[in-house]
């Protein structure tokens, strides 16, 4: 496909540089040249090793300790022999199909630029093709090259994406299934750590069946889990990797023992036989019983979500070559115990472990949850963080804790409300089997998400042949809409855990993006042109006053409309005003060199800035480095005017000098602090969606401070928005 192309690795990229560069085909007169570029490839395969490693304390941790939780979660009654083995059959086929074609294979490959997860394929769309529900935010002004679309003709050939562009309604939906994906990912990012540490810690019940306070003991260690955090994903996956190497080289090695001891010909299972007759069999039942084999691939989100942190080759290898053989081996191990031992299902995990090195494997399985816990705590991390500078999700703190890895990023806000619902669900419920309905729920939920964008991303961007997408769509639309119709009966039963969550994430970030919806609208029809802007200055009574002004503005198609109030209110605007809009951009990263855009207005002393930055970049822009930064670019856009057009030298010099002046006078940051003022005629829509997104906004950290603009220096101007 086109598509992979487009988006492979880096190095595709430098094969490409280097072959332009000898286009002759002549040898390179540098003999050394060949053995240096093995070298770099040695490099490149140990790095890719590495973060294969890492990725075992990151990534998989909820998928490769599913077997603790999986079979205590079953609604299991009296089963047979037949029943196990179909129920193995389900599970390896699910692992097969989910786990290694659809993610290790499939959407790996539709990463934004290195970013993954439900909100990175949508923001793809909306980059490639005109399905953005704000398209004045990224629109009025030239776009980077960077932000330009990665696949040419993509709109011209899918009468798909004309669809799209063409219906609001479906350009809504289709927002709000991202939304969902991504509350049902944190609603995972909860019910992971509750489930896994809580099961671990299950097995202090077997030897011990008066012990009361595993509940207790599990909260305790998810609090140190979360506190842990801050630290970055970097220290906590090369401290947690050797734990989850221990684990996925014991379980499977117990798994082939309990294998020859209790039942060899545990493989004829993988045999899609096994699966029919299961159900022709049990019928209804069989199909309750999807509740629980569904969490054989929780955490597969993950796997996807959590690329930013890595990349794809390293994910590809350590889950084809350690996580999935290991969870193939650990089941079969289980299933095979149970064949032999049908009424010990309530236990699974545990019960199939020799006695003689019981407690060895339980400590191991207790520091693995917790490093299950960590891998969808980080991808809650990443598509917090892509939501927030998309404008999807109120403002709140996000610490980038590698100086390498842009992806890496911590919450403190989002990662202690984790903490406290975490601690919640245990406290609460306790019993693992309510917890395993609401997980179910999430996991099938997340998983139907990404198939639907992927099936959008494959017909309107990769335009791969329509046979091709109808056979993915039916395969993984169908296998998982069974999934959620099974785990939907488990609704009353814990399974209403995830959609509270979900809702209440989902109404928080309609009701900002509503709000914000409504702010950029107004400003747009009472924006201050250019010419407007003149008949203000040109009041007598108006002063320009020395120094430097930075003056914020959410539009760049004209001037914000709260320009306008501080002129009429204080009289004054300083002799360098630098309109300023930070600009996001549906991109995961923008060149250094394109991220501030400057270019000077009519009037003399007045300029336009744009600071450009995509959701997978940090600023990197603080204070007086922001100032310095955005000057030396006036400068540079001046004397490159000075040279091309009329003004003669000393006039440029004249402009650079005034520059220079009012940066040594003084700075300010000016920006608006707007409310709406909601009258009489407000719809009870507009109402209540107004004054929900008024509290938001109170309780949210403002825009400014992550450009580390020192207090002293802001000036805040209110003003009310009719709406």
């Amino acid at each position: 496909m086109a598509a992979d192309r487009e988006i492979g690795s880096s190095e595709s990229e430098v094969e490409v540089v280097v072959d332009s560069d000898n286009q002759n085909g002549l040898q390179s007169p540098n003999a050394n040249s060949i053995p240096l570029q093995q070298n770099d490839q040695v490099d490149s395969r140990k790095k890719t090793l590495l973060l294969a490693y890492k990725t075992l304390g990151v990534v998989f941790g909820g998928l490769v300790t599913s077997p603790l939780y999986v079979y205590p979660s079953m609604p299991l009654k009296s089963p047979t022999e037949e029943d196990y083995l179909g129920i193995y059959s389900i599970m390896f086929w699910t692992l097969s199909l989910i786990g290694v074609v659809k993610y290790a294979c499939i959407a790996l490959k539709a990463d934004d630029q290195g970013e993954g997860g439900t909100f990175a394929l949508y923001s793809l769309l909306c980059r490639n093709i005109n399905i953005g529900i704000l398209p004045t935010k990224h629109n009025n002004s030239k776009l980077s090259s960077s932000s330009t679309l990665l696949y040419e003709g993509a709109k011209k050939q899918s009468k798909l994406a004309r669809f799209f562009e063409s219906s609001m309604v479906a350009r809504r939906v289709l927002l709000f299934v991202a939304m969902l994906g991504m509350c049902m990912l944190i609603g995972d990012g909860i019910l992971t750590p509750a489930i896994s540490v809580l099961s671990a810690m299950d097995g202090i019940r077997a030897p011990f069946p008066a012990v009361a306070w595993v509940d207790a003991l599990s909260a305790i260690i998810l609090i140190v889990l979360f506190l842990l955090q801050r630290f970055g994903t970097s220290r906590v996956s090369f401290l947690f990797s050797p734990v989850m190497g221990a684990w996925t080289l014991v379980t499977p090695l117990v798994g082939i023992y309990s294998i020859v001891h209790h039942y060899p010909s545990i493989f004829k299972a993988v045999s899609p036989h096994y699966i029919l007759t299961f159900f022709l069999r049990n019928g209804k039942e069989g199909w309750r019983l999807l509740s629980g084999t569904v969490l054989c691939i929780t955490g597969s989100e993950a796997l996807f979500a959590d690329l930013g942190h890595f990349n794809k080759s390293s994910i590809r290898i350590a889950f084809l070559f350690t996580i999935y053989p290991s969870l193939v081996l650990t089941y079969a191990g289980q299933t095979a115990y149970l064949i032999k031992h049908p009424y010990d299902h309530h236990d699974g995990f545990y019960k199939f472990i020799p006695k003689s090195i019981y407690w060895p494997v339980f400590v191991i399985s207790t520091l693995a949850a917790i490093v299950a816990s960590q891998s969808l705590v980080s991808a809650t991390f990443s598509v917090i963080k892509q939501s927030v500078v998309l404008d999807y999700f109120p403002r709140v703190k996000v610490v980038h804790t590698s100086s390498s890895k842009e992806g890496e990023v911590y919450s403190p806000e989002v990662n202690y409300i984790l903490m406290v619902l975490c601690v919640a669900v245990i406290l609460i419920f306790g019993e693992g089997q309510d917890i395993g309905n609401a997980f179910g729920v999430v996991v099938s939920l997340v998983m139907l998400v990404t198939t639907v964008l992927l099936t959008l991303v494959m017909i309107m961007i990769w335009r791969t042949p329509l046979v091709l997408v109808f056979l993915y769509f039916i395969i993984f639309f169908t296998m998982e809409g069974v999934y959620v119709s099974a785990v939907s009966t488990k609704l009353l039963e814990g399974g209403w855990i995830p959609f509270a969550i979900s809702f209440i994430l989902a109404f928080i970030m309609f009701g900002w993006f509503y709000g914000r919806q409504r702010k950029v609208e107004y400003e747009l029809m009472h924006k201050i042109s250019p010419e407007r802007l003149k008949v203000l200055l040109a009041d007598p009574t108006v002063q320009r006053v020395p120094g430097m002004c930075f003056f914020y503005s959410n539009i760049q198609d004209g001037l914000t409309p709260i320009l306008g109030h501080y002129i009429k209110n204080m009289k004054s605007l300083h002799k360098i005003t630098i309109f300023t809009t930070l600009r996001y951009l549906l991109v995961p990263k923008v060149a250094s060199h394109e991220r501030i855009v400057v270019h000077k207005m009519d009037l003399k002393g007045v300029y336009r800035c744009v600071i450009q930055y995509g959701y997978a970049d940090s600023l990197n822009l603080e204070g007086d480095d922001l100032v310095r930064q955005v000057t030396d670019c006036l400068k540079a856009h001046i004397l490159s005017t000075g040279v091309c057009v009329s003004p003669v030298p000393s006039e440029v010099e004249e402009e650079v000098s005034d520059l220079e002046e009012a940066k040594l006078v003084g700075v300010v940051h000016v920006r608006g602090k707007t409310r709406f003022y909601i009258g009489k005629n407000c719809s009870w829509f507009d109402r209540g969606m107004l004054a929900f997104y008024e509290v938001l906004h109170k309780n949210c950290r403002s825009a400014l401070p992550a450009l580390g603009i020192p207090l002293p220096q802001r000036i805040e101007v209110g003003m009310l928005y009719e709406a």
